[in-house]
């Protein structure tokens, strides 16, 4: 499927269905545990298993001796991640062949070039060479970084994600999407690089702060809004299971958030076209997080207002129904409170906005909702309905409240 020049309409994007991807051979001695989920993704390169279930962490080492034979093992990860789980998995990799760790900074405002030298550097310095595969260990900044680090160094090393926020094991770790930010805007230096395998352990989530984690509710939000009704009238009846990470609730929303990643990624790997409805929420959000340096917003709390936004204008264009308008933005309310926008003007957001990689020939492009699971991109948004959502953004969450 492959959107129109000025807008695509998507019926059905991702049907849940257990993927009948060839399976890549992971060449370890022993089978995968049956309590272990396996997802596959297409990608050019070949297909890749995304891996989810609780004690997966544990099993790291192996599943990465099963890629086949490497050189080296090199971790790389932050701070406050490697102080919870670091120890374990560098245990792991000691008991087989080694590694070798290294730790940055995972602010979003540190997620630039300068980074991605020093990291590259330090590879360097430790040996890695053509055979190396990395390891990031992490959320959405570690694996962005460590993904364009791995299509850059050498021209291409093996990359193994072990996502350890919400937002990383539903949504950034999966389709292989790198990249770093600009002062001028997000994610506008990368590269389309998938990983060799995802190893998506709920039990890393116990660790996350709450915030972080309630950032991640919100890109599962996204997922019921752009394609799965069911997921979306499932949220509405247990998000307050989910927001206290209840193993049920929790078990079963991760791999179907990751299926339907999947499933639109297998299609449109360089974002050609289904792709798209992925950025729902994302054209705002990113203004957001650039507007302010990305020192105000978690990324799933600046999609939260982006949904909001995208919604908003939706019901204004009369292509969604204010009803089902109004479901979204409660839905998406209920997930947590949302830092309170700062004072920029809508001039500054809207120029933030034709920065972004989204912007086709400095045309504002949104995704917006049709109804609960099905969304359009749309760049025949008029500048007056831009200027008058912004304006009114803020007042309309308050009355929401």
């Amino acid at each position: 499927m492959v959107a129109q020049a000025e807008s695509g309409d998507w019926r059905r994007p991702f049907p849940l269905h257990r993927s009948r991807l060839r399976q890549p051979v992971l060449h370890s001695s022993r089978p995968l545990m049956p309590k272990f989920r396996r997802i596959l993704v297409r990608a050019q390169a070949g297909a890749y298993s995304v891996l989810c279930g609780r004690g997966l962490f544990r099993q790291a080492s192996r599943l990465v001796g099963g890629l086949g034979n490497h050189t080296g093992v090199f971790l790389l990860s932050s701070p406050r991640v490697w102080k919870h789980w670091g120890p374990a998995l560098a245990a792991g990799f000691r008991r087989g062949s080694g590694s070798k760790a290294s730790l940055f900074d995972d602010r979003e405002a540190a997620k630039d070039l300068a980074t991605v030298g020093r990291v590259c550097r330090r590879l360097m310095r430790a040996g890695a060479d053509r055979g190396a595969v990395i390891v990031a260990l992490g959320g959405g900044v570690v694996g962005d970084v460590a993904g364009f680090v791995a299509a850059s160094y050498l021209r291409g090393v093996r990359l193994v994600h072990v996502p350890t926020t919400l937002v990383a094991q539903v949504d950034s770790a999966i389709g292989g999407k790198t990249g770093v930010n600009l002062t001028e805007g997000k994610n506008l230096v990368g590269a389309f690089y998938p990983p060799a395998l995802v190893l998506a352990d709920p039990q890393l989530l116990s660790t996350l702060p709450e915030r972080q984690y309630r950032s991640g509710l919100y890109e599962v939000i996204k997922y019921g809004v752009i394609g799965d009704a069911q997921l979306f009238a499932f949220l509405e009846r247990n998000l307050e299971a989910l927001r206290r990470r209840q193993r049920r609730a929790l078990d079963g929303v991760i791999p179907r958030c990751i299926r339907a990643k999947a499933e639109v990624v297998s299609r449109d790997e360089r974002e050609s076209g289904l792709r798209e409805i992925l950025n729902f929420g994302h054209t705002v959000g990113h203004a957001l997080e650039a507007a302010t340096r990305y020192s105000r917003f978690l990324h799933g709390e600046a999609v939260g207002w982006g949904m909001i936004a995208a919604t908003m204008l939706g019901v204004a264009m009369s292509r969604l129904d204010p009803a089902v308008g109004a479901r979204i933005v409660r839905l998406v309310l209920r997930a947590g409170p949302l830092p309170a926008l700062p004072p920029i003007s809508a001039t500054r957001l809207r120029a933030a906005m034709r920065a972004d990689k989204k912007a086709r020939g400095g045309r504002l492009r949104f995704v917006l909702p049709r109804a609960i699971g099905r969304v359009e991109a749309a760049s025949d948004v008029p500048e007056r309905l831009v200027e008058e959502m912004l304006r009114e953004l803020p007042f309309l969450v308050r009355q929401e409240r």
